[in-house]
């Protein structure tokens, strides 16, 4: 595991096309993969953007999740946001009634999310991450994928794009919930990934200053 894991970081840091040729048989190198807004893949992102290699293009922000529900819009009363990491879920409460409930991938075990009681502190539903994105050249294709901006760096050259983190709700520092791939684990850097359709009824129904309390 940990000679895979070198070898991971090997493939992130050499350029797009060289890493595909010289690893191209390391498929469990990407693990995790996610979907951002966009109708273009621009990189493979593994932290927050990215794309499922084994999905056509126009099934690539589409996720099938059938034990997630929500029935909240136009309830009354004051709104809460429980995080279990245990059971990989999140539950939407208003006024104390259970509205909504999603399937979630929060952190790994190198990048836990953090358990504690906190609050919505910003809303925005165009986030791009300021650290984990991709390098790329004047024209927008990938130089480096997956960089991390505090340890990876930047080719001459080239300008950071930031992975897309659609409907962000930040609770605590650099954390929050957003829409994200869900591989059916916890493998985000922090962040509490949802289906997309789950992360823009819980955007539509919190505010700066809702609760939110992270559990195990």
């Amino acid at each position: 595991m940990q000679n895979l894991r070198k070898l991971c970081t090997l493939r992130r840091l050499l350029p797009l096309v060289a890493a595909s040729a010289a690893l191209s048989g390391l498929t469990s190198c990407a693990d995790f993969y996610y979907y951002g807004p966009s109708t273009t893949l621009r990189g493979q992102t593994q932290y927050m953007e990215g794309y499922d290699p084994g999905l056509p293009r126009g099934q690539q922000f589409r996720q099938t999740d059938s034990s997630s529900w929500w029935r909240g819009d136009g309830v009354p009363g004051p709104a809460k946001v429980v995080i279990s990491l245990g059971q990989q879920r999140a539950f939407f409460y208003k006024g104390g009634e259970l509205v909504g409930e999603s399937a979630i991938s929060s952190g790994d075990e190198q990048h836990p999310t953090p358990t504690g009681r906190y609050s919505i502190s910003q809303k925005n539903a165009d986030h791009k991450s300021s650290q984990y994105g991709d390098y790329v050249d004047s024209s927008g294709n990938v130089v480096v994928e997956n960089i991390d901006r505090h340890s990876d760096p930047q080719p001459p050259g080239t300008r950071y794009d930031g992975a897309i983190m659609p409907y962000f709700m930040r609770f605590t520092g650099g954390i929050g919930m957003h829409a994200g791939y869900l591989p059916g684990y916890p493998a985000s850097h922090g962040c509490v990934r949802m289906p997309r359709d789950m992360a823009q009824a819980f955007f539509r129904n919190v505010s700066v200053g809702t609760p939110v309390e992270v559990v195990y």
